[in-house]
């Protein structure tokens, strides 16, 4: 998936507070069994039986959660390979006669080669993607759930990025093939107002700095994120900087849409095949669910 391309050491001090409104309550063990629902279907990677079972799982889902369901579908070339192949961005709307919208987001794919796994005889072998892809995308299929019944003070689009985890190391335009074909057809009237990006949140040891892309773009959105995970108690929301990640936000931020990256890059599991629903676990989940939850029904940003 992404490539870490920077390590930095800092602390940033958060000062404002909010006032805590009503907010539906995240259920993790759901979310949980959503991770287990797609790692299920097997990797999925794209042209995959796995992929297609996935996708269709994923728009099953939202459609019986939200006001309508798009499918965005491009094609591209494997950067791993060359050959012609075909994404699905998965695209749900909810509340969409409010004012302001947010875009809240993850990747479904998963990366056909295990090539950062310590044994070589796995480097063809396909990424399970348990915490790199299912947890972001488990946790917004609940929170898709809750939005049903609860008004949000937004509108609400969820994005699943398809062809995100393909890319080659030493090439960064290579990686989020679906998020950058979503950003080149967003327009005016379809601008999010901001967007949060959900991605590799599932780690059992979760530690989610601010990352730096982030942080330098959309400063005053880490901010009220970050604080509204310290309210809540969440001490995995560190309020400090490690690294920058090239992911799905960097194509948002691009066209002007302030987006923030949750992620925890520190996994050790990441692009090897035990990236397993093992290593992930039901608390995490929620403590990134609440945090999301928080900021999309407060509607303060």
């Amino acid at each position: 998936m992404k490539r870490l391309t920077l390590i930095l050491s800092g602390i940033i001090f958060l000062t404002n507070s909010y006032v805590m409104a009503q907010t539906p309550e995240f259920d993790g063990k759901n979310a949980y069994d959503y991770l287990i629902r797609q790692c299920d279907f097997g990797p999925r990677v794209p042209g995959s039986t796995a992929h297609k079972k996935c996708a269709t799982f994923l728009k099953k889902e939202l459609t019986g959660f939200a006001e309508s369901v798009d499918v965005q579908q491009f094609d591209y070339i494997v950067p791993l390979t060359s050959q012609k192949s075909t994404g699905f961005n998965i695209i749900a709307h909810f509340n969409s006669n409010a004012k302001r919208k947010v875009l809240l987001c993850a990747h479904w794919d998963c990366r056909p080669y295990a090539d950062m796994d310590p044994d070589l005889k796995n480097h063809t072998k396909p990424v399970m993607g348990a915490n790199d892809g299912a947890s972001g995308v488990a946790v917004l299929l609940e929170v898709a759930r809750l939005l049903k019944v609860h008004q949000p003070a937004y509108a609400v689009d969820i994005v699943f990025f398809d062809a995100e985890d393909a890319g080659l190391y030493s090439e960064t335009d290579t990686w989020a093939l679906g998020s950058k074909e979503y950003a080149n057809q967003l327009s005016t009237l379809q601008m999010p107002d901001f967007g949060i990006l959900l991605d590799m949140i599932g780690d059992a040891t979760l530690e989610i700095p601010q990352e730096m892309y982030s942080l330098h773009y959309a400063a005053d959105l880490v901010w009220h994120v970050w604080n509204v995970g310290q309210e809540l108690g969440c001490s995995a929301f560190l309020p400090e900087s490690r690294y920058a990640v090239d992911d799905d936000h960097l194509s948002l931020l691009r066209v002007g849409v302030p987006c923030v990256d949750l992620i925890d890059f520190e996994y050790p599991a990441w692009h090897t095949t035990q990236d397993t629903p093992d290593k992930c676990s039901a608390e995490s989940l929620e403590k990134v669910g609440k945090v999301v939850m928080e900021v999309i029904y407060r509607g303060e940003f």
